[in-house]
């Protein structure tokens, strides 16, 4: 089978795709053949070795996929030989081929296709944990998406919406303020061209949101910041910008407001029982239609730098996948 390998830490261009053998299932494992991997941030910084989750080299990137059973190990009950599954692993998913932990796989929903159950574990998975869990959004309070035609930040959009809440997306090109809107956003703010604070202001009618939603960081935080309400709630989710804001603390004490920290990884690796509630609500909410991944890229095993290049550049809207067998 083929796999992507990361053999030394750099740029997605140092990757290579090798020849390895076929994978045979331990104890408590499913071995799957992969139709898509999901692609994300964080898989660009982990090859760089930027990340809090540090795998020794080498190794094959990504954690996101979908596929079909092909074997089981010893002990596995709820999973079986032809499946098709959605697993979030650490590592490994950028391959033909992937050993999961069977606790780490579930049956995908009738009907879905494979690039969509690639796409929904880790930025559903966040954004759920952030709007939900973390922030407690409520259906009569407004929620300000920063970064918002990302793949969090849509899934982000169709979770508040889903909610019943109002949504202000905010990013920097018209074009992805349109796909935005297509998701459900009620209103939309190009901070490219426009004075956030006064566009936050209009928006809200001079309230603030109640959340505000932030994979982005760098320049657009601390003016977001200045414009939350009254006991609202800042969603420290990433810095695709590449900069970690330093933010005065006296705007969290005068607006009685709290920043709030986002890590989905470990949420999931120390409360799996919630984890795993919440991906049955959201899978509940696809099959009504109230989200729906937006997968604007699909690139073969050999593009695998390709894609993580246009990630990193910021050109990608909502997810992009992998499909090992193209």
């Amino acid at each position: 089978m083929k796999a992507v390998v990361c053999k030394t830490w750099g740029t997605p261009d140092t990757l290579e795709v090798i020849e390895l053998p076929d994978l045979t299932p331990g104890a408590g494992e499913v071995a799957i053949a992969v139709k898509a991997a999901g692609v994300n941030f964080p898989d660009f910084l982990i090859i760089q070795n930027k990340y809090q989750f540090k795998p020794e080299l080498p190794f094959t990137p990504g954690s996101e996929l979908s596929g079909i059973v092909y074997a089981v190990g010893e002990g596995v009950k709820h999973i079986k030989t032809g499946d098709k599954v959605i697993a979030f692993i650490g590592q490994g998913a950028f391959a033909q081929q992937v050993l999961a932990p069977a606790n780490a796989v579930i049956p995908m929903p009738e009907g879905m296709d494979f690039d969509i159950a690639a796409a929904i574990t880790l930025t559903y998975g966040t954004s759920h944990h952030a709007v939900v869990d973390r922030a407690q959004l409520k259906a009569d309070e407004t929620m300000l998406v920063l970064g918002a035609a990302g793949g969090v930040g849509l899934a982000a959009i169709e979770i508040g919406k889903a909610i019943g809440a109002k949504v202000i997306a905010a990013a920097s090109t018209d074009e992805k303020l349109d796909i935005c809107r297509q998701h459900g956003a009620d209103m939309t703010i190009n901070y490219s061209n426009t004075d956030l604070r006064e566009a936050i202001k209009n928006a809200t009618g001079g309230k603030g949101p109640d959340v505000i939603y932030d994979p982005v960081g760098g320049i657009y935080a601390e003016p977001a910041f200045r414009s939350i309400a009254w006991r609202g709630r800042y969603l420290v989710v990433g810095f695709a910008n590449g900069e970690i804001p330093k933010l005065p603390l006296n705007l969290a004490l005068l607006k009685g407001a709290s920043l709030v920290g986002v890590f989905w990884g470990e949420f999931a690796k120390r409360e799996p029982k919630a984890n795993m509630a919440a991906m049955s609500e959201m899978i509940g909410w696809l099959r009504e239609g109230k989200i729906k991944p937006h997968i604007s890229a699909r690139y073969a095993l050999n593009e695998t730098a390709n894609a993580l290049n246009d990630i990193a550049a910021r050109k990608v809207t909502g997810k992009v996948v992998i499909q090992p067998e193209r």
